[in-house]
């Protein structure tokens, strides 16, 4: 059983009104949001539209902050706040993921006007983005209201998806002056639903990219020596850079199979994101781009698994007659534990209760069941996403599956802020169907087609918004409570930002974003705006 909390404070209770009173405004905006749905690194429409609104609402905003040119940070300070008053924080993504593009509809179906293979919003962070506004202006609305000072900053981070932005936003000292963050996140993890975390954080994630070049062909061999025949066409030709990003794909294949095969909860993906010029011809392709991603619980076996990449490319080039660039996209830190804001962010929560959904979300969830062959059922959803589970509860079941060993677990780039002041990590339960048959398993889209639907997605995301107000007011108006918090980040860091075991941005300082590469995105064409990747079905 959970101990009582208490009840909200006056200030509080303003804040959680403020949601309320905004809730169909904001609703409206999330889905706004949430059909823009642009990938990592390209959430032009998205960023602008924060940027917009937190300026009318008296937000001084820094676009395109640390040269990324979809990220911003918005500050606001209440009148009469001095120097050396709490700052706290909270984290803005709107990133869509390629490939998951569903309309709110009960069937397998893209968002109209896109195709399969467009983005969607997964997790979704359009909701995570909508959720940390509503939060950051619901706690402004009690501090003018009830005199409380101090600052409130808004991060908008992009390119989530690929723990992008939060590493380049600390290495150019972003996060260096906030007292307190809470980062917020949808979770489909049942056992963390309505909870934050306690011990085990998300763990690291690094991602390069090596750029294979074809620069020199003609001095691969000696063919037009012997022959005295001088077209491209008619010797042979080096292997160039198509055959570079094939080899280090298979390459790397092989390496999974034998780097660190008995210590899991590690995982390497990759993606292709050039190769060749798409044409067919006789001259060696000359420029070839493949990333990979590297989720692992230590910087000890990142290091191993790269060291390992990085020569498997120094041989790659060799072979193809290419040089090769290497370059980071990101490299984070493994998150740090802070109970006391833990404790302070759950006792909100517990104040406030878990999110309830109605008949609406239920009647699209079961219409959802009937599109996959099941028959309707009086709760669609499972059990854990309207009822809260203490922080203890939740590590417990995460650490239930987990060696003891093992510090950190999973991916997310939130995990750069608490090395820069106390964090706390609160997840609320997204709207799911419930697995009632063994073996059961619903496809991904159900998931994302209810990210569109109000009824399904807005009480996990206004819940955040109280949680994290409630928890902003509590701060400022509770010193001890914020002086707790701070006190355990000094004790783990051996002395706060730069002290004995404090593990300083991986990334160097100033880090230019890679924004340049070929990534996904929408484009403005002759024949009419499209997604970069053509839809299949106009070919056949």
């Amino acid at each position: 059983m959970l101990d009582d909390p208490g009840p909200l404070s006056v200030a509080q209770r303003t804040a959680v009104s403020w949601v309320a009173e905004h809730a169909a405004s904001l609703s409206a905006d999330h889905l706004h949001l949430w059909r823009l749905a642009e990938p990592s690194w390209r959430e032009y429409r998205s960023s602008a539209w924060f940027v917009a609104r937190l300026r009318a609402e008296g937000f001084a905003v820094e676009e395109s902050s640390a040269g990324m040119p979809t990220a911003f940070a918005a500050r606001w300070t209440a009148p009469g706040t001095p120097d050396g008053a709490p700052v706290l924080a909270t984290i803005a993504e709107y990133d869509a993921v390629p490939g998951t593009s569903q309309e709110p509809v009960p069937r397998r179906a893209p968002r109209a006007g896109t195709h399969l293979h467009a983005p969607g919003h997964t997790d979704p962070h359009s909701a995570l983005g909508i959720g940390a506004l509503a939060g950051t202006l619901a706690a402004k609305a009690a501090m003018e209201r009830h005199g409380l000072k101090g600052t409130l900053v808004l991060m908008g981070e992009p390119a989530e998806k690929m723990c992008g932005s939060k590493p380049v936003h600390a290495a150019h000292g972003y996060y260096d002056g906030f007292s307190a963050a809470i980062s917020w996140h949808p979770t489909s993890f049942l056992s963390l639903a309505n909870s934050c975390l306690w011990d085990t954080h998300c763990a690291t994630y690094w991602s390069r990219i090596y750029t294979f070049e074809c620069l020199a062909p003609e001095t691969w061999s000696s063919a037009i020596a012997r022959t005295g025949v001088h077209s491209s066409h008619s010797v042979s030709r080096a292997p160039g850079a198509i055959d570079a990003v094939c080899l280090m794909y298979t390459a790397a294949k092989y390496l999974k199979e034998n780097m660190l095969p008995h210590q899991g909860a590690w995982s390497l993906n990759e993606a292709i994101l050039q190769a060749g010029q798409a044409t067919a011809d006789n001259l060696p392709p000359g420029l070839s781009v493949i990333q990979y991603a590297l989720r692992a619980p230590t910087i000890e076996m990142q290091e191993r698994v790269w060291t390992v990449l990085d020569r498997n490319a120094d041989h790659v080039a060799a072979m193809t007659h290419c040089t090769v660039t290497k370059a980071w996209v990101t490299k984070t830190r493994p998150g740090l534990a802070n109970h006391a804001l833990a404790e302070a962010t759950f006792r909100n929560f517990a104040r406030l209760g878990p999110p309830v959904y109605g008949e609406g979300a239920k009647r699209f969830a079961n219409d959802l069941r009937a599109a996959c062959g099941a028959p309707p059922v009086e709760d669609p959803f499972p059990p854990e996403i309207t009822r809260l589970c203490s922080p203890r509860q939740a590590e417990a079941a995460l650490r239930a599956h987990l060696p003891p060993w093992q510090k950190n677990y999973t991916s997310d780039d939130y995990t750069e802020w608490t090395w820069h002041c106390p964090t706390a990590r609160l997840y609320v339960g997204r709207a799911q169907l419930r697995v009632d048959e063994p073996g059961r398993n619903w496809p991904d889209w159900t998931r994302h087609a209810m990210g569109g639907v109000p009824a399904c997605i807005d009480p996990m995301w206004l819940k955040a918004a109280e949680v994290t107000a409630a928890t902003f007011v509590e701060l400022l108006e509770r010193p001890e409570a914020l002086a707790a918090a701070r006190a355990e980040f000094e004790r783990r860091t051996g002395g706060g930002i730069g002290g004995t075991t404090w593990l300083g941005p991986l990334l160097p300082r100033n880090f230019p974003a890679p924004i340049h590469y070929r990534w996904p995105e929408y484009a403005s064409t002759p024949r009419g705006e499209e997604y970069v990747v053509p839809d299949p079905a106009l070919s056949r």
